[in-house]
């Protein structure tokens, strides 16, 4: 789609196929093999790998403290979204976190520590899967409203994200730093994009990002789907249902040191974020 100056390029679904493995394929190939490949899968998780669902989380854990990330809903915010402490039924029971047309909500919880909550939430062992529970990785439980968008940005960590309930549409591209235009590293945003959006690019102010995109992927997660995102790779999400409930498991790995860039900004961002008290992943304690 252009602009009525001819500068801005969408694309619909499409770019190159993302490969797809049963959950069977991903036991017999391995989560190390998988890292090494380096490339974005979409796993099929087995029948029934749904967990507890929006009530049940709600009642297992509705006490338990999480952040919640306020922004406007807006994909060009050039601001640093606002967090609060919350308990997770005040997200479910207040209906203005969901349908205030002027902001974002989304909450998060590293819940690490919690290992019969993870496999509850997810309705599997996920423990010897992932190997979470290792220092500087993450067990993650996100929950948004529909149009909840992240903006275009990479991982220092391997993540892989499961869908419970709704669904997220993925753009993904591949790895790179210059060619995507970092925002100010001095200001904690060097893993994010000048251009925040990769379905709306402007291809003369950002014309070394156009070889990048062109080597896109694009897929929506379903439940019941994990997708296995190398770090690195840059990306942005959308919810696109009601209520949307992801659990995302981040894990550290040597990888990072083949991508200097992907390391520099890391252990900038941490600095920076401590320095200036911003939310930084830290498990969750557990509910009371």
């Amino acid at each position: 789609m252009s602009t009525a100056h001819g500068v801005s390029e969408r694309k619909g679904l499409g770019g190159l196929p993302v490969p797809r493995l049963s959950f069977d394929e991903f036991l017999a190939f391995g989560r190390r093999a998988l890292i090494r490949a380096d490339v974005p899968v979409v796993i099929d998780l087995p029948k029934g790998a749904r967990g507890l669902g929006r009530e049940g989380v709600a009642e297992r854990l509705g006490n338990m403290k999480v952040t919640l990330f306020t922004e406007p809903s807006d994909k060009r915010n050039s601001r640093r979204w606002t967090t609060k402490e919350i308990r997770l039924r005040e997200f479910f029971d207040d209906d203005r976190y969901q349908t205030d047309p002027g902001t974002w909500n989304r909450i998060v919880s590293n819940i690490r520590n919690s290992p019969a909550d993870v496999d509850a939430i997810l309705g599997f062992d996920a423990g010897e899967l992932f190997d979470y529970r290792r220092s500087l990785n993450a067990a993650n439980l996100w929950i948004s409203h529909r149009g909840v968008f992240t903006q275009s940005h990479f991982d220092e960590l391997e993540n892989f994200n499961i869908a419970l309930e709704g669904r997220k549409r993925f753009v993904l591209a591949p790895p790179g730093f210059l060619e995507y235009y970092p925002r100010s590293i001095a200001r904690g945003f060097g893993d994010k994009s000048q251009a925040f959006d990769f379905d709306e690019v402007d291809r003369r102010r950002f014309p070394k990002l156009v070889s990048k995109l062109a080597e896109r992927r694009e897929l929506i997660l379903e439940p019941g789907q994990m997708l296995y995102l190398p770090l690195g790779w840059w990306h942005q999400a959308e919810s696109l249902d009601e209520m949307n409930i992801n659990m995302n498991f981040w894990l550290r790995d040597p990888k990072i040191l083949r991508r200097p860039y992907v390391l520099g900004v890391a252990l900038y961002t941490a600095a920076y974020r401590k320095l200036k008290g911003v939310y930084n992943y830290q498990p969750a304690e557990a509910a009371s």
